[in-house]
């Protein structure tokens, strides 16, 4: 978790630096079911024409003067203990609001480069209840629950954690392609954002793989996942890369797994450096054994 709240921090910093992806994403998605459709007026009844349209609630009241300066406050904020209690604040002040979604997206984020889980995934079932259809969260989601594993859990609960793990992994996979750059946000710091989406959407199916024991499966989304943001390279997917090299007697790529990790400063750099050795005896004593 330490290396991927390293990645969410910079991962905030360009997005208040330039524009927050997040909204710009809420404005390209569909109206949610229930919500009223462009010209409908507040608390309008639906065509009594089609019988099958769901009844629709009113629309939120208009912004406030209050409410602008309030969501102008969090934005403009820099500390992030600060900004996460004016996001506290907001939510709780303006229940309704239409910028909900972004208050959530940015908690998600928040709990996460704390490693916070267990707030994570309630800010992230709030923001996904609100738009599904938001990859950033997704993958962040998909991508923790199997990293921040408690083996204490009944099997049930850990097949629960894991098999939404997997559906949203790959549900950030099939919406990234379709996401447009929002309008202002340079080329270099979209592609970026993108990568890094990427990355943690197939770390996430990765992750899945391996506490399944399914290492043949393991082994092509974790190397997706560190080509997919080859400037800062998550240390824990080179990690688990080479376990997974070593379960399937792939002793060389595990060598070259674990290389990789030790090199990138992080916590577990000396665990990958003792790695590199054991991978070796493994190799050597695959070599020496009698066919």
């Amino acid at each position: 978790m330490k290396k991927y709240g390293k990645q969410v921090e910079k991962l905030m910093l360009l997005l208040a630096a330039s524009a927050f992806m997040s909204v710009a994403l809420f404005a390209q998605m569909p109206q949610q079911p229930g919500q009223p459709q462009p010209g409908q007026q507040p608390g309008q009844a639906p065509n009594p024409n089609n019988p099958q349209a769901e009844p629709v609630e009113p629309l939120q009241p208009p912004v406030s003067a209050v409410e602008e300066a309030a969501i102008k406050s969090f934005r403009d904020e820099q500390d992030p203990a600060k900004k996460n209690q004016l996001a506290e604040d907001f939510a709780q002040k303006y229940p309704q609001s239409r910028y909900l979604p972004e208050i959530y997206n940015w908690q998600v984020k928040f709990y996460y480069g704390k490693g916070d889980v267990e707030k994570m995934e309630a800010s992230a079932d709030k923001q996904l209840a609100l738009y599904p259809n938001d990859p950033q969260t997704l993958a962040i989601v998909g991508a923790t629950l199997p990293r921040a594993w408690n083996t204490n859990l009944p099997q049930e609960q850990k097949d629960k954690r894991l098999d939404k793990a997997e559906k949203y992994s790959q549900k950030a996979l099939d919406l990234l392609p379709t996401i447009q750059k929002p309008e202002g946000m340079p080329d270099a710091t979209f592609q970026q954002l993108k990568g890094e989406t990427y990355a943690m959407a197939y770390s996430g199916l990765g992750l899945v793989a391996f506490r399944r024991g399914k290492f043949n499966e393991a082994i092509p989304n974790l190397e997706k996942a560190v080509k997919a943001d080859p400037q800062q390279p998550d240390p824990v997917n080179y990690y688990v890369l080479g376990k997974a090299d070593e379960q399937t007697s792939h002793f060389d790529d595990a060598v070259a797994a674990f290389t990789k990790c030790a090199a990138i400063p992080s916590g577990i750099k000396d665990t990958c450096a003792h790695s590199i050795d054991e991978a070796k005896k493994l190799g050597a004593t695959q070599l020496s054994s009698p066919k």
